[in-house]
């Protein structure tokens, strides 16, 4: 009963997600993690969302609106090893001028293993994953895909209309189509990504029988 209280008491994630007023959050986060709304989210998901909201609630707090993609796209250049130092820096002092404190935002970004710690000992939810079945897999993965595409389309989308209204580019009313395709080197065929994985693979498989 100590431990429990112990892991209550030093819980980063509750203490943020009280600071940060995000009630319901730590209900999500179980959900996705339990797969109860047939997606199953990894711990490194889950993190990656909960820090997103935690920008949101930042912004919000400072006064500041964001476009559809924008927070995953900052929070993207806040912690993605693939951003450059000069492009995470000039990011923070743009955030810096919205009157966010940065340091104290980056203290309040959480790990995954900070997420398995409060889900498993604060709310002591017990993971059963089906992971492994074959069925769970692709499923899965094809909502990874999906979920991609969705964010890549709403990136490309806000940084066209900021180009646009900013001047620095001429476009008119346009469509976005985000297409990704497979082409299988041996067997010759190509398909779109969502048919690949609706078939179960490509004609290799056929020719192997």
């Amino acid at each position: 009963m100590s431990d429990n209280r112990s892991s209550r008491k030093t819980s980063k994630v509750q203490r943020v997600i009280d600071e940060y007023g995000l009630a319901g959050l730590g209900d999500r986060l179980e959900a996705h993690w339990l797969g109860d709304d047939d997606e199953q989210y990894s711990l490194r998901q889950l993190a990656d969302l909960f820090n997103q909201e935690v920008l949101r609630a930042a912004l919000t707090n400072a006064g500041v609106s964001t476009l559809d993609g924008e927070i995953e796209n900052t929070h993207r250049l806040l912690t993605s090893d693939d951003v450059s130092s000069g492009v995470r820096t000039e990011t923070e002092n743009a955030l810096k001028r919205d009157g966010i404190d940065i340091e104290r935002l980056k203290q309040d970004f959480v790990s995954h293993q900070a997420v398995h710690t409060y889900l498993t000992k604060y709310r002591s939810v017990s993971y059963q994953s089906q992971a492994d079945e074959p069925a769970a897999q692709l499923e899965k993965g094809a909502s990874t895909i999906q979920r991609l595409r969705n964010r890549t389309a709403a990136v490309t989308e806000t940084t066209l209309d900021n180009l646009r209204n900013t001047d620095r580019i001429t476009l008119g009313d346009f469509e976005l189509f985000v297409d990704l395709r497979v082409v299988c080197n041996t067997c010759g065929q190509s398909y779109a990504v969502d048919e690949l994985l609706r078939e179960g693979g490509c004609d290799c498989a056929a020719e192997t029988d």
